[in-house]
């Protein structure tokens, strides 16, 4: 391995916010990035604007060079990729598999830094799954990347706790500055000689973190308050829980349990004044609604939405399909 006095030729491939974090650990603290791999520019939002990503603009802004293949499984971008001559690839949320043949190319392999504790939550939602599932912990492994999905040998792990008031939001932003840490601890002890000792995975404890789907976020009343609560906090920012009232989507931004029971049917309006916003649940919960946003509206707080339009959510109404 390389000597504290030669640095290592990294290669770091990423897309969203969560990887640029890395990265700008990666550079901040003097390490050698010599390009950086990230998706092919796509048009978003609602005007389909065609902007490029955090890593993108990270690396443009520190004037690193920037590919952007569609694929790494194209001989030429392999080839291209190999002119390079890493020592080392850093992979973050980059969305493009790795084949074995771009595996092999960096001498010291591939390395990816996962939001969770594998192998728990393996695949591409492990934040939103770890919310969903009530987890009370989850984290960063960094791992020595092989063929499969989020398989390969454990290098370095850091916890975080997940509070019951997180969102997919905050969470995302604890875990993507943890990521940075991690990652530092692996490259650093890289650089200076160290030798790490992978640690297998135990595939009898994989649980998969399935991508998002939009429907996903269609509120079930008969679960129980605290799944959809969670299921609110694990959808914030996306793709947003919601339920249908008159047959309008209605965005649910936060929420929380409350300690009473209630014999309404599940998803009925049980209170709606100045003390809150209250629907039933499954096994006569109750959720208080704190942020929604109505149709073609803003999320607001339950006092002001109801101060605007009262009529529409009254006790006794039932939300959902």
């Amino acid at each position: 391995m390389s000597s504290p006095s030669s640095p290592l030729r990294i290669v770091f491939a990423g897309t969203p916010v969560f990887a640029a974090e890395s990265l700008r650990a990666l550079l901040q603290n003097g390490h050698d990035v010599v390009a950086v791999y990230t998706q092919p520019d796509r048009p978003t939002g609602r005007g389909r604007k065609v902007e490029s990503g955090p890593v993108k603009e990270l690396a443009i802004d520190r004037q690193l060079p920037v590919y952007q293949p569609l694929s790494l499984r194209d001989p030429a971008a392999q080839a291209e990729l190999a002119e390079l001559q890493p020592d080392l690839m850093v992979v973050a949320a980059y969305g493009l598999i790795l084949p074995q043949a771009v595996l092999d190319i960096p001498r010291l392999g591939c390395i990816n830094v996962h939001g969770s504790l594998l192998p728990r939550w393996r695949g591409a939602a492990p934040i939103q799954r770890a919310i969903l599932a009530g987890d009370r912990e989850t984290g960063i492994t960094i791992m020595q990347m092989d063929a499969g999905l989020d398989t390969g040998d454990m290098l370095y792990k850091l916890t975080c706790p997940i509070s019951g008031h997180d969102t997919s939001a905050s969470l995302h932003d604890r875990l993507a500055l943890l990521g940075g840490d991690a990652l530092l601890h692996v490259v650093d002890a890289l650089e200076n000689g160290e030798i790490l000792t992978p640690e297998p995975q135990d595939s009898a404890q994989a649980t998969y973190a399935a991508k998002l789907v939009k429907e996903e976020g269609l509120v079930n009343w008969s679960l129980p308050a605290i799944e959809v609560v969670r299921a609110i906090r694990a959808y914030n920012p996306w793709p947003v829980a919601y339920t249908l009232l008159q047959g309008q989507a209605v965005r649910l931004w936060s929420a929380r349990v409350i300690e009473e029971t209630t014999t309404a049917p599940a998803g009925m309006i049980v209170q709606a004044d100045r003390k809150g916003l209250r629907v039933a649940a499954g096994n006569s919960t109750v959720v208080a609604i704190d942020t929604l946003q109505l149709p073609n509206g803003k999320a607001l707080g339950y006092a002001d939405v109801l101060n605007a339009r009262r009529e529409l959510l009254q006790p006794g109404v039932v939300l959902g399909a």
